[in-house]
C-alpha cells in the first residue's frame, strides 16, 4: 500500500498516530515538509557514513544540526550562525574561526572550540569515514587546534583560499557538521549509530519511522535565551514521505503538506487550480528556481567500447538538449553550454570556454556523432549498430525518485536508439542509485549532476575530475568526485591546470584562460556530457505559514532539504 492511499481523504498527521509527542501541536502549528526517500534505518543518525545523506535530510541538518555559515545566494556572502567570522592568512593556509558565545547543545552543554576540534580531528583520523564533507576535510586539513573557548585555528595542507564556504558555508547542499564531544568521545565513528541525536538547533528529535520523522521545538533553545534570534514559529516539524509526485500533488493541494519536492509545470498548475494558495519561486511560468546543479551524463571510461573518447563524443553529439528542455522539463529551462550552472558569476568562465569553442550547441548533430562510431568500425545493420557480433548497446542508470530524472533518461534513451545504439533505461531507487550505482562506478552510463559545486567560481566543479580522484571500478569514489575514473594523458594535462587554478586566489584575472586551457580536455575526451541547466519547481502552501523563499522574498533559495533550512523555519510566520 503506498503512502497516497494511507493518506487520500484524511488528515496527513493521521499517519502520525500513536506517537509519543513531547508536546502537543495542532495541525496549524506544524509545518510539513516533503521527504523525496525511505528512510532506511531510522534509528541511525551517524551522517558521517554509508547513507549519508538520508540520515541527515529528514530533519538533521534542517532544524537540528547548525552550520557555522550559510552562503547566502542572493548577496554572495557568508551569513553567520554558529561562528561569527573568521580570518584567513596572506596565503590562505591558516585560518581562524571565532565561535558564537552561548550557543547550547540541546541537552544544556555548552557548544564551544572542544566540539569543532573534536569533530574534526574525527574526520581527519578516520578513513572509514566516508561522508562527502569528512572526506573533502580529510584532503585539506592539515591540523587543528583550540585557541580559546570561543575560537580555533586551522592549518591546511595547500592554500585554499575557498575553505570556509567548501566546509563550513553550505555552498551546494550542506556542510561539515559539528557533534557533540561529550556524546561521541569514545565512541567509534565507523560503528556509532547517535540514536538519541541531539543539536544545537531549535527542534529536538522526537520519532521516526520509515516513512517519517517528527522534530519538536525547545522552547528553552540557546538562541531565543541569547537574543540570536526568535523562537521559530512552528511547534512541531515533520519529514513526511510522499511517494512520488502525484502523491504530493494531492497531499498539498489538500493542505495536508506544507513545501513539495519538485513538479513537472503541468502538476504544478493542476496544484494551483485546485488551491490557489499554493504559490512557487517566481509568479508566473516558468515559476521554478535556478538549481546550481547543472544535469549530466556520467560516462563509465573504463568500460568498452565507452572507454573511447571518440564514442564518448558520438554520444555527445547525439543527444538534442533541447528537445529535453521541451519534452522533460516542458520549457521551464536551458540547454547547458558548459558544465557549469549559468549563474552570472560564472558568466566570465563560460565565456571564455565559449569564446575558445568548447561550449556545446543545444541541438544535435547525429550524422556527426555516427560518423565518430563509423570510424571506430562499427557498421549499421538494420536499427542497430553491429561490431564483431556484437550489438552497440548501453544501459543509462538513473535515480528513480523524480519524474525529472526519468523523463530526461526516456528522452535520451530515444534519441540514442533513433541513432543506431540500443539504449536502455536503468531505474534505482534513490538509496541504491546513490550508495551503489556512483560512488562505486557500478554503470555504463549514468543521471546526475556531478559537476556540481560552482556557483561563484570555476574550481569547484572542475576540482571534481582530476586524476586524483581516480579508483577502481568496485572501490568507492572519494566524495562522489571523478566517479567516471576519467585518466590519461589528457586527464592528466587537465589535472595539471586544476591544481594551477586550485591555489589562486578568488578573482584572480587569469582564471578564465586557464579554465578554457583544460576544458580542450574535457571537450576532447567527454567524461560527461553536459545536458540541461536544472531548474526546481517547488510549491509552497500558505494556507498554514507564510514567509516562503521567492524570487520576491529572496532572503535565500528555496531548496528546503538543504542545510540552510534552518533560514526558512525562522521564516515561517503563521498565515492570517
Amino acid at each position: 500500500m503506498t503512502i497516497r492511499h494511507l493518506i487520500t481523504g484524511t488528515a496527513a498527521l493521521a499517519l502520525l498516530a500513536g506517537t509519543a509527542f513531547a508536546q502537543d501541536a495542532s495541525r496549524e502549528e506544524t509545518v510539513i515538509f516533503d521527504l523525496d526517500r525511505t528512510i532506511t534505518d531510522p534509528a541511525n543518525f551517524n551522517w558521517l557514513t554509508d547513507g549519508t545523506g538520508v540520515r541527515r535530510m529528514h530533519g538533521g541538518h534542517q532544524v537540528m544540526w547548525e552550520p557555522m555559515f550559510i552562503l547566502n545566494y542572493g548577496t554572495g556572502e557568508l551569513d553567520p550562525w554558529l561562528a561569527t567570522g573568521f580570518e584567513a592568512n596572506d596565503d590562505s593556509t591558516e585560518f581562524t574561526i571565532s565561535l558564537r558565545e552561548g550557543v547550547e547543545w540541546s541537552d544544556g552543554e555548552a557548544f564551544d572550540a572542544d566540539d569543532v576540534v573534536f569533530s574534526v580531528e574525527m574526520a581527519l583520523q578516520n578513513e572509514e569515514i566516508t561522508a562527502r564533507e569528512a572526506a573533502t576535510l580529510r584532503g585539506q586539513v592539515a591540523s587543528i587546534e583550540k585557541v580559546d573557548a570561543q575560537t580555533v585555528r586551522i592549518a591546511l595542507q595547500a592554500p585554499n583560499p575557498r575553505f570556509m564556504v567548501e566546509n563550513f558555508g553550505i555552498r551546494i547542499f550542506g556542510s561539515f557538521l559539528i557533534m557533540p564531544e561529550h556524546v561521541w568521545a569514545g565512541e567509534d565513528p565507523a560503528t556509532f549509530t547517535f540514536p538519541e541525536p541531539i543539536g544545537t538547533g531549535p527542534y529536538t528529535f522526537t520519532s521516526a519511522a520509515t516513512n517519517r520523522a517528527i522534530w519538536d521545538r525547545n522552547d528553552d533553545w540557546w538562541g531565543a535565551k541569547t537574543g540570536f534570534m526568535d523562537l521559530p514559529a512552528p511547534r512541531r516539524v515533520v519529514f513526511l514521505e510522499t511517494g512520488g509526485e502525484e502523491s504530493r500533488a494531492q497531499l498539498i493541494a489538500s493542505n495536508q503538506l506544507d513545501a513539495a519536492q519538485n513538479v513537472t509545470i503541468g502538476t504544478f498548475e493542476a496544484i494551483q487550480a485546485q488551491n490557489p494558495e499554493v504559490i512557487a519561486w517566481h509568479e508566473g511560468y516558468p515559476y521554478a528556481a535556478a538549481d546550481p546543479c547543472a544535469r549530466q551524463l556520467e560516462i563509465n571510461t573504463t568500460v568498452a567500447p565507452w572507454d573511447s573518447a571518440a564514442m564518448r563524443r558520438a554520444v555527445a553529439h547525439i543527444i538534442d538538449r533541447n528537445q529535453i528542455v521541451n519534452v522533460a522539463y516542458e520549457g521551464t529551462t536551458e540547454a547547458s553550454r558548459t558544465m557549469f550552472a549559468q549563474y552570472g558569476s560564472m558568466a566570465p568562465f563560460i565565456d571564455a570556454i565559449a569564446e575558445a569553442g568548447y561550449d556545446l550547441p543545444a541541438s544535435a548533430d547525429a550524422e556527426a556523432g555516427q560518423a565518430l562510431i563509423e570510424g571506430e568500425g562499427w557498421t549499421r545493420d538494420g536499427d542497430y549498430y553491429q561490431k564483431d557480433g556484437e550489438t552497440l548497446a548501453v544501459e543509462i542508470h538513473v535515480n528513480s525518485a523524480s519524474t525529472e530524472y526519468t523523463r530526461t533518461i526516456d528522452v535520451i534513451v530515444e534519441q540514442l536508439q533513433r541513432a543506431g545504439i540500443d539504449a536502455r533505461a536503468v531505474p534505482v531507487e534513490n538509496g541504491v542509485f546513490w550508495g551503489e550505482v556512483l560512488p562505486f562506478g557500478a554503470y555504463e552510463m549514468s543521471y546526475s549532476w556531478l559537476s556540481c559545486g560552482s556557483v561563484n567560481e570555476p574550481w569547484a566543479s572542475m576540482g571534481r575530475y582530476t586524476t586524483g580522484d581516480v579508483v577502481p571500478v568496485g572501490e568507492r569514489s572519494p566524495g562522489f568526485n571523478n566517479t567516471s575514473r576519467w585518466s590519461g594523458e589528457a586527464a592528466e594535462a587537465y589535472s595539471a591546470i586544476m591544481d594551477d587554478i586550485e591555489g589562486r586566489a578568488l578573482g584572480d584575472p587569469e582564471i578564465p584562460a586557464l579554465v578554457a586551457e583544460a576544458y580542450q580536455y574535457l571537450d576532447a575526451e567527454m567524461p560527461f556530457v553536459p545536458l540541461v541547466q536544472a531548474a526546481k519547481l517547488i510549491p509552497f502552501n500558505t494556507t498554514y505559514w507564510e514567509g516562503w523563499p521567492t524570487a520576491d522574498n529572496y532572503y535565500n533559495h528555496p531548496f528546503f532539504w538543504w542545510n540552510h533550512a534552518h533560514q526558512i523555519i525562522h521564516n515561517l510566520e503563521a498565515a492570517e
